[in-house]
């Protein structure tokens, strides 16, 4: 859809023949990557001193500093990737995806052969139950009433990619059906029962079709549940899928379960890590008999938050299967979904959460297998779906820009965020298919962040704590090499990106490489009365919206005069891209 090209193409397109993104697929979600920049607190303080000039005070004025000689992380073009949930196969909105918020489908590749993934993954992968294929599996149909929606999506090799056309009846219907459907899940996640589902072979094709038409890389989630009397994995099912999905050469990466550690809640049956390691060790060779996905990149474990039993996990997985996957996955989220304060997110402390889970998990995968890729492979501002007017709001945003700043500056080589669209109200874009604050946070990410993380040096930033006292800043700052696709800015630009959680306006001064640059500026703040609780969000004073069902708007910049103090307006979050400043680190790919 248009929301999805928008959201992956980050400069001029290259011919159609460039080999599309990348695309996750696991059972309960789907998920796209990006990149993020390295916070003031992770700066290389000592290696970049900066001089205050006579008769400036510290505490009115920050000077900001960046190290343009080396990048201190190199993360993947695909750093930020999007996931869809199994639950658009349980209330029909899979179906409706392909003329979701766009008049037509992409049709070719993006200006990066592998800009980004999805994934299809979530709490309901392990209760896709039997992949079955239909004497007719070439038309899938939801009965309305009277009425039939035909999904004619198909890949046409000469023609390119077609788009399902329903009418707004079908639409309104579709709206209701998942309204309906959102109470039912509602009360599965929140119960840990859930109802299986059934893959045919059709749902995949319309799945893969969707990825492939989008430009993404498709990375597919097996149920892991299926167990034999031993408790070893029973891999028939999966074979089978294996099996059509190589007769179809659909390109798709895999994974098997999701957050295992938590089987014995939903089963009562647990599976530990060694045991798991065992069957991943079992999907490699099934995927080695099979010529299509001979080499095809396996992840996981997929666990949870990192406690005590989860790392032990971690552990026993790492020791049996450590080499055998292509990186180390697992899930963040911040706080529970049923909290109703919006101050809940901008807690410092809270924002600071992920940094401790992070090196847990680095601390594990460097003692087994040093140097192995590990990605953030499903997170979201708050668990069990999420709260309505808070989670898919603008405050929202600050967790999640914050995440992606703490990613990016650890070394995390890839983040999915869950979800594009689901049940819940942690999600891209609502069920009209507006894009949500997060959406519109996510495509200037795109469009102007690079791959390569730099070191920062703040000054007058710092407060001297009381005894006992621990600081934590309300400013975080985060710098990168402007996004090489984005051929509005020459190589050797820089990109900042500001989050802002004081109550008052900050000023911050450029200093050293970026003194007297011309920048531009890309301030978001919430659009309408509704302040932080607002859906929608203005880019530089203007509100931003679809143009139309398959237009995205502009994203002007607003022109910053060389030399200019940048005023950071309270409670927001911003992007500065200097112009112009032919860093070393950023001249070259």
């Amino acid at each position: 859809s248009e929301l999805i090209k928008g959201f992956l193409l980050s400069g001029m397109p290259c011919p159609c023949s460039c080999p599309p993104g990348l695309l996750a697929l696991m059972a309960p979600g789907l998920a796209l990557m990006a990149t993020f920049s390295l916070p003031s607190q992770a700066g290389d303080r000592r290696a970049l001193p900066v001089e205050k000039p006579p008769g400036v005070k510290g505490r009115t004025l920050i000077l900001l500093d960046v190290n343009t000689k080396n990048p201190v992380r190199i993360i993947s073009e695909n750093f930020l990737s999007l996931q869809l949930d199994p639950s658009i196969i349980h209330d029909g909105w899979l179906d409706f995806l392909s003329a979701a918020g766009s008049a037509e489908w992409c049709r070719g590749a993006f200006s990066s052969p592998e800009h980004s993934l999805v994934e299809y993954e979530g709490p309901g992968t392990e209760f896709l139950g039997e992949f079955h294929i239909p004497e007719s599996a070439h038309r899938l149909r939801w009965s309305y009433n009277d009425y039939i929606v035909r999904s004619d999506i198909a890949l046409d090799k000469q023609k390119g990619c077609k788009i399902a056309q329903h009418p707004d009846i079908m639409l309104e219907l579709q709206r209701e059906k998942a309204a309906q459907m959102h109470l039912v899940l509602l009360k599965e996640q929140f119960s840990n029962t859930y109802s299986n589902l059934t893959l045919t072979a059709r749902s995949l094709d319309k799945l893969y079709n969707f990825a492939d038409c989008s430009g993404l890389h498709l990375i597919f989630a097996l149920n892991a549940l299926r167990r034999n009397p031993n408790n070893s994995w029973n891999s028939s099912n999966a074979l089978s899928l294996l099996k059509y999905s190589a007769s179809k050469k659909y390109n798709i990466s895999w994974e098997l379960g999701n957050e295992p550690n938590n089987y014995r809640t939903l089963i009562g049956r647990s599976v530990n890590g060694s045991q798991l390691g065992k069957d991943y060790t079992q999907l490699r060779s099934l995927l080695q008999l099979i010529r299509t996905y001979s080499r095809a990149h396996l992840y996981g474990p997929n666990i949870g938050r990192p406690r005590k039993n989860v790392i032990a996990f971690l552990e026993g997985f790492m020791k049996v299967a450590g080499g055998t996957v292509d990186a180390v996955t697992w899930q963040h989220y911040y706080i529970d979904g049923r909290v109703d304060k919006v101050t809940d997110f901008l807690k410092t402390r809270l924002l600071d959460t992920l940094s401790d889970q992070i090196r847990k998990i680095q601390k594990v995968v460097n003692t087994y297998t040093p140097g192995k890729k590990i990605w953030l492979e499903g997170v979201g501002m708050t668990s069990a779906g999420g709260m309505n007017n808070l989670s898919d709001s603008y405050a929202a945003g600050f967790l999640w820009l914050n995440t992606l700043g703490l990613l990016a500056s650890q070394g995390i080589d890839v983040v999915v965020r869950h979800s594009f669209l689901d049940h819940g109200h942690n999600h891209l874009v609502d069920q009209n298919f507006n894009p949500l604050p997060d959406y519109w946070l996510s495509l200037l990410y795109k469009r102007l962040i690079g791959p390569k993380v730099l070191a920062i040096h703040v000054a007058g930033l710092q407060r001297k704590p009381r005894p006992g006292r621990v600081i934590r800043d309300k400013l975080r700052i985060y710098a990168h090499c402007t996004s090489y696709h984005n051929h509005n800015y020459v190589r050797g630009s820089i990109t900042l990106y500001i989050i802002n959680l004081h109550r008052s306006r900050k000023k911050i001064k450029l200093a050293g490489t970026l003194r007297d640059k011309i920048v531009h500026q890309y301030l978001l703040q919430p659009y309408g009365k509704d302040g932080l609780h607002s859906k929608s969000v203005q880019l530089n004073g203007q509100p931003l919206a679809m143009v139309d069902d398959g237009t995205l708007p502009e994203l002007k910049p607003r022109p910053l005069r060389a030399g200019r103090t940048l005023v950071i307006p309270p409670l927001t979050m911003s992007f500065y891209v200097v112009k112009n400043v032919n860093a070393l680190a950023c001249r070259y790919r």
